[in-house]
């Protein structure tokens, strides 16, 4: 789907700085109800754009566009909003954290979509974050979230994993070799071991270990974003953690604490990126969150739809989650 750039000229960022001449790529499935509280918000995620969620999206889908008007949007530092890539600053681009990609989120809705409440907000991976992050940002604006094989903050040992990518990037020689190398790195984290074990690679249509890893990580890297944009983004990645939000001084639980929208948290069994066990701490200290595990092997690309059986696990939640009628905001 063709995308729209709605610019935010000079953007007030959380550390103090600013990032002029800012535009965020966002496309719009569905109508916009008169009182404008239709609306479903899809961040992307680490690499995405405006197309990260299609299939969630359409008539008879679970963002059904007869009945919602479902914003998808790209993060800062995906090649399409502002990024390193095709911004006047260039390797001087700013530091993103994801309370700087809510607040352009939010103006792109209020001041350019007419958008009164969200209905959803729902993402996987960095778009889960970013759904987290909304509902402690905007909490009377925010009825419900499904964050999907994401976190509230981001944990010790996924910013191992974030450090290795980052290494692996900078280290490039030439002819892309460390973006071919950071797309194995992530390889390693992105599904389980039985998943490696049973080949589930043959599921995508590749015969061989080597031919996944070549064809596809190898590839999303290649043909991605730029090297400083990947770079933006694992930082914004690394940063991430409602507990930054103004008021609650590093304070997570106190930041999940205070979410007053309906939520249902969908972690993936076996994902090594973001553990079941932190989101059902999260969970917990939520006051109206249910934890829906998705079983299997897929590890952390079951929050991509990779399988027919992902995508019915997750569509089904947030079908029924949208079929709550969540406290007024």
């Amino acid at each position: 789907m063709d995308h729209r750039l709605f610019a935010l000229d000079s953007l007030p960022l959380a550390d103090g700085g600013t990032l002029p001449s800012a535009g965020i790529a966002y496309a719009v499935h569905g109508r916009l109800d008169a009182d404008g509280r239709n609306a479903v918000l899809c961040p992307s995620y680490f690499g995405g754009d405006h197309t990260a969620y299609d299939w969630l999206i359409g008539e008879g889908r679970p963002l059904d566009t007869r009945r919602y008007c479902v914003v998808t949007v790209g993060l800062f530092g995906n090649g399409v909003s502002s990024s390193p890539s095709n911004h006047p600053l260039g390797a001087t681009f700013p530091r993103i954290s994801p309370q700087d990609n809510v607040d352009a989120q939010y103006r792109l809705l209020t001041e350019e979509l007419g958008v009164t409440e969200l209905a959803l907000v729902t993402g996987w991976s960095m778009g889960a974050a970013h759904a987290y992050q909304w509902a402690v940002s905007y909490p009377r604006m925010v009825r419900r979230i499904a964050p999907f094989c994401g976190s509230a903050a981001t944990s010790e040992h996924n910013r191992v994993f974030l450090a290795a990518l980052a290494a692996a990037l900078r280290a490039d020689g030439g002819a892309d070799r460390g973006r071919r190398a950071a797309g194995r790195v992530f390889a390693g984290w992105a599904a389980s071991h039985p998943f490696w074990a049973q080949g589930g690679y043959r599921e995508l249509g590749f015969a061989s270990r080597e031919e996944y890893l070549t064809g596809f990580w190898e590839e999303f890297f290649v043909a991605g974003p730029s090297t400083e944009d990947l770079l933006t983004m694992i930082d914004t990645w690394a940063r991430a953690d409602v507990g930054t939000t103004p008021g609650f001084d590093g304070r997570t639980e106190a930041a999940l604490g205070s979410v007053t929208a309906e939520a249902v948290l969908l972690p993936a069994a076996r994902d090594l990126c973001f553990a079941v066990e932190d989101e059902a701490r999260a969970a917990a200290l939520m006051p109206r969150a249910a934890l829906r595990v998705i079983p299997g092997v897929w590890g952390h690309l079951a929050g991509a739809g990779a399988t027919a059986a992902d995508r019915e696990f997750i569509g089904a939640a947030i079908t029924a989650l949208l079929a709550t009628q969540p406290a007024a905001v």
